[in-house]
């Protein structure tokens, strides 16, 4: 059967046989950051949260995730049990807890709920649900980077307003969680739910959930699924439900559960651009008409441009603007910038929530182009500089030092650099532990990777051709935190923001998160 989902209707029973399961070892112990943590292999739900002298028995079973339903308006029963102490005591024991939100539901739900999606205010109960579920979740201890999981029941398919309002709820909620530093999953079954997860995963404007649960009950413990694209929610993204309700024992004690199997882990970090601070990847960009700069939030699927708020006039005095990375160590990202009169240097700590009193850290910089971040290109621990001297194209570094400062430049591309241009720096590209640089032959639009080696480069490769159409090219961090660091570049002639998703060795189609970037320019 293709798992379409009933009413929540898991009871707890107690004393019956023993399911004739095998016992395996048991997964590693939980952490206690956010849930689920780190698990491949099976678990169970359960309606209600069991005693934790249950939850004590059943560690005679094979499983070691255990879901929650830790609230939602359309939850079906009473968790006398689910308290913040029951929280710790199950992670404490080894418990990965997998915790499961059952709010308002699709209007043209087969399930008998009765709390339904206002199709025409879709995406405001989608951010009230979020709030929810993060006031619950954080009231049981449940820490931020959690994965709160929406169950959303099957629906009909054949109903066009009803699966819209659906989406923009989800995206809604999503977004709204990646802003509150929580992580989002999707619940439902393969006939309606996973199928609209899968048809919209790229599209655009929509803010997929970082972890899908999808239901089928044909009693096959794995993730994988041929109506599932194998690139889709990966890696150790994907849990299933794969049998429905049924009694099993162990430690002598009888729960009426689903069987699960997960393959989680926990999403890697941006990296960096996360200017807000919430875990994901955002965008800064100038105005260029008014020299307002803003920061526009990223969510993992596409920015955000309605939330951006300002963090200051008067930018048109600079010439170049940079987000450096942490250079004064406070755990904020910060900015430099080149002063267009004079040449002067400036530091502009971030604050996570703005910009602070700047500092002048170099000057007669009037000769240099090409002014970007370049991560921490030598390794110390400080963020770093790379620019292009003007009149003779050499690449030069500039180590970032303790107390705000910027060390002795440092040469590390001999002449040839201004046949380049649009430098960034992504971060570590390629995977081997080092900063790289990206940049754009002028003459051929080819995009070229230079990988690090913290002294220099080794040799380029072939990236990207046809660039010549685009503006503006920088490091996006780990936009969408598949564990590969991304690029995101204008459009010069619809003024579209691209999102380039790294491979590793190369990048993949660019996808629109934003529009209207054509009076803007972004801040590499």
């Amino acid at each position: 059967m293709d798992g379409m989902l009933p009413t929540v209707r898991r009871t707890l029973a107690v004393l019956v046989l023993a399911a004739p399961m095998a016992l395996t070892g048991p997964a590693a112990s939980a952490a206690p950051g956010g849930q689920p943590g780190t698990i491949t292999g099976s678990g169970f739900d359960a309606c209600t949260a069991p005693p934790s002298a249950t939850m004590t028995a059943w560690l005679a079973s094979p499983y070691r995730a255990v879901g929650i339903y830790f609230g939602g308006n359309n939850r079906g029963c009473a968790q006398p049990e689910l308290t913040a102490d029951w929280v710790t005591e199950q992670q404490a024991a080894g418990w990965h807890l997998v915790p499961l939100y059952v709010g308002p539901q699709a209007s043209c739900t087969t399930s008998n709920k009765k709390n339904l999606i206002d199709n025409t205010q879709a995406a405001a109960q989608g951010r009230a649900a979020a709030d929810d579920a993060v006031t619950q979740a954080t009231a049981l201890g449940l820490a931020p980077e959690s994965a709160l999981i929406y169950d959303m029941e099957a629906y009909r398919t054949d109903d066009a307003t009803c699966r819209t309002g659906v989406l923009s709820f989800l995206s809604a909620w999503t977004a709204r969680l990646h802003d509150r530093g929580y992580l989002s999953g999707f619940y439902g079954s393969m006939g309606s739910g996973v199928a609209d997860q899968v048809t919209t995963y790229d599209a655009v404007g929509y803010a997929r959930p970082d972890y899908l649960d999808f239901a089928r009950w044909d009693g096959v413990a794995t993730v994988s699924d041929p109506a599932i694209p194998a690139g889709y929610w990966a890696p150790h993204r994907r849990m299933k439900q794969y049998r429905g309700g049924h009694d099993e024992t162990w430690g002598g004690v009888t729960i009426n559960i689903d069987n699960d199997y997960l393959d989680l882990a926990p999403l890697p970090p941006a990296r960096f651009a996360d200017f807000t601070g919430n875990g994901w990847s955002d965008v800064l960009a100038r105005a260029t008409s008014t020299g307002v700069l803003s920061v526009h939030p990223g969510n993992g699927s596409f920015v955000d441009t309605a939330a951006r708020r300002s963090l200051g006039t008067g930018w048109t005095a600079m010439n170049a603007i940079v987000r450096i990375g942490d250079l004064d160590g406070d755990g904020h990202e910060d900015l430099v910038a080149r002063q267009s009169s004079n040449g002067d240097l400036w530091f502009y700590p971030g604050t996570g929530a703005g910009l602070g009193a700047r500092t002048r850290i170099g000057t007669q910089w009037t000769g240099m182009r090409e002014i970007t971040g370049a991560g921490d290109f030598d390794r110390d621990g400080t963020p770093d500089l790379l620019a292009v001297r003007s009149s003779d194209g050499k690449l030069f570094l500039y180590p970032g030092r303790g107390s705000v400062r910027l060390g002795a430049r440092v040469e590390v591309g001999s002449s040839g650099w201004n046949a380049m241009s649009e430098l960034t720096g992504p971060g570590d590209f390629d995977g081997d532990g080092s900063a790289d640089l990206v940049a754009r032959n002028t003459s051929t639009s080819v995009l070229y990777l230079y990988p690090g080696r913290g002294t220099g480069f080794a040799a380029r490769r072939q990236i990207g051709t046809g660039w010549g159409g685009m503006r503006d090219v920088l490091g996006a961090g780990d936009f969408d935190r598949d564990g590969r660091t991304d690029l995101v570049a204008v459009q010069t002639s619809t003024g579209r923001l691209l999102l380039y998703r790294g491979t590793g060795s190369a990048l993949r189609a660019g996808v629109q998160i934003a529009t209207g970037f054509g009076g803007l320019a972004p801040v590499a």
